[in-house]
C-alpha cells in the first residue's frame, strides 16, 4: 500500500459538487493499494501515520503526532498512486488491486484510524472526487508499506 500524507489546516472532498468528507486540523491520506497487499500492509501503514511525528511543538519542532494531537484524517482512496510510467506516454496501473480488494482493504484502513481513537471522514471509493486542501507547512510525505521489508542503508556519518 502507498500513502501520500499531507498536513493540513483543512480539507474536504466532494463528490458531484456535495461534501463526502470534512476535515478540520489533520491529515489528508491518499491511499493507494496494490494487487499483492494485505491487512497486514494497512496495519503497518496506519501505525506508521498515526506516530509519524510531523506536527509542530512549542518550538514549532517535528514533535507531535497525530496521536497526540487529536488529529482528523481524511482517507480518499488513490489508485493512481500505482502508476508505472516507465514506458510510454500513458500510465499504466496493472500494479494497482482490483476495485473489489482494494475496497476491502480500505475500508480496513479506514476501520484501523477510527480504532485508534482519531476521527476519520473519507471520500467514495470508485468515485470521481474533488479535493481541496490547505497544506500546512507544506508537510507532504509517501509512505509505502513494502518499504518494512527493505534493508535501512547503513549510516555514512563519518566519525
Amino acid at each position: 500500500m502507498k500513502a501520500l500524507i499531507q498536513r493540513v489546516t483543512k480539507a474536504s472532498v466532494a463528490v458531484d459538487n456535495e461534501i463526502a468528507g470534512t476535515i478540520g486540523l489533520g491529515l489528508v491520506i491518499l491511499l493507494g493499494v496494490a494487487k499483492e497487499d494485505e491487512e497486514a500492509d494497512a496495519q503497518y501503514l496506519t501505525g506508521k501515520i498515526i506516530n509519524l511525528r510531523i506536527f509542530g511543538d512549542d518550538q514549532g519542532r517535528f514533535n507531535l503526532s497525530a496521536l497526540d494531537i487529536g488529529a482528523e484524517i481524511l482517507v480518499v482512496s488513490q489508485f493512481t498512486l500505482y502508476a508505472d510510467t516507465r514506458k510510454g506516454r500513458r500510465p499504466d496501473f496493472n500494479q494497482a488491486a482490483g476495485p473489489e480488494d482494494a475496497k476491502r482493504l480500505y475500508e480496513h484502513t479506514v476501520r484501523l484510524f477510527r480504532d485508534a481513537g482519531l476521527t476519520v471522514a473519507t471520500g467514495r471509493f470508485q468515485e470521481h472526487m474533488k479535493v481541496e486542501l490547505e497544506n500546512d507547512g507544506p508537510v507532504t510525505i509517501m509512505l509505502d508499506s513494502a518499504d518494512r521489508q527493505r534493508p535501512r542503508r547503513p549510516s555514512t556519518s563519518s566519525g
